[in-house]
């Protein structure tokens, strides 16, 4: 008798110090990804990063500093079209030479290479389970690797490569519903900025040409305007934004609702149905992104967010239109 009490109390203090073991494991990948969102924002770094999916790849120079009253970056697309894009907290300027035009917005719904993790960890931990997977050298530094699996159907996993020393997101990749690879994108040149000089900060563009500047962006739906809405929201979800604006060829404005759940983001868009018009209906997919089209109160709902079907299908279905007192 002794000796099974000896036993199963050995089994007990055995499976009790893996549980600490455990949480605190949980706890110190966490805690790198808690240091990388930081460093995104905090860091003042240059690099190239390229983005992948499928066969389609971009390369796109960014470069960020954390300076005076805030955040200031400029992302110039390498590849295709020339385009640029700086931004300074939450304004958003877009410079297309291409179409010669100008555009100001805010930034709304996902964030940026490489501030793809949000400052709170508390939603991700409420979703996703993470786990250490070692080292690796990425780009010639050394970086700390750690992969989310979702708790659920409603989001992908992914994986993600921090820099041992700069604690700056190096590498990410979204994870198919199969552990596939569906999306990447990564740094193949980095380096930290000293000093404070801003003479980068500043687009560059063909005096020559007559630029127009598009200040007519999405305006902030109050709470008269929000005839629309989604019941029984995935678990780990929450609406982030939503706007009405108007869409070029469309006479009526289109209504634009952002969810997201700290990482995955999941946009609805809802507009009347003109006659005439043959309205979309079904599922299709491309790399990463699904959509789902539907017809709902004589409206075309479309719902786009790079999530398995399983969440833009139960997005869809769940929108209701307010019935106004």
């Amino acid at each position: 008798m002794l000796k099974k009490q000896f036993f199963t109390g050995l089994v007990l203090g055995f499976l009790s110090l893996f549980s600490e073991a455990l949480f605190a494991g949980q706890d110190d990948v966490w805690l790198t990804l808690q240091k990388a969102s930081q460093a995104a924002r905090e860091l003042s770094y240059k690099g190239v990063f390229v983005y992948q999916s499928g066969n389609a790849s971009k390369s796109v120079q960014l470069t960020h500093m954390n300076y005076g009253q805030g955040e200031y970056a400029r992302m110039v697309v390498l590849d295709g079209a020339p385009r640029e894009v700086l931004s300074q907290g939450s304004d958003v300027v877009i410079f297309s030479p291409k179409n010669e035009k100008i555009m100001i917005e805010k930034k709304r719904g996902q964030n940026m290479f490489p501030a793809l993790l949000p400052s709170n960890m508390d939603a991700l931990k409420a979703s996703y389970l993470a786990q250490a997977g070692g080292t690796e050298r990425i780009g010639g530094r050394d970086a700390t690797v750690v992969s989310l699996s979702p708790k659920d159907q409603m989001r992908y996993g992914y994986k993600f490569w921090v820099d041992k020393e700069f604690g700056l997101l190096l590498k990410a990749v979204t994870l198919g519903e199969h552990g596939d690879a569906l999306e990447q994108i990564g740094f193949s040149q980095l380096t930290l900025m000293d000093g404070q000089n801003m003479d980068w900060f500043k687009p560059k563009f063909d005096p020559s040409k007559s630029y127009v500047m598009d200040q007519d962006g999405p305006a902030k739906a109050n709470s008269a305007d929000m005839d629309w809405d989604v019941a029984q929201l995935p678990a780990g979800y929450r609406k982030v934004d939503q706007v009405k604006q108007l869409v070029q060829g469309k006479g009526l404005p289109v209504t634009q609702m952002i969810f997201s759940d700290g990482l995955a983001s999941i946009s609805i868009f809802i507009e009347p149905l003109a006659k005439g018009v043959r309205p979309k209906v079904g599922h299709t997919i491309v790399g990463a992104t699904n959509f789902f089209a539907l017809v709902h109160e004589g409206h075309q709902v479309m719902v786009i967010g790079e999530v398995p079907e399983a969440a833009v299908t139960q997005f869809g279905n769940a929108v209701s239109f307010k019935v106004k007192k």
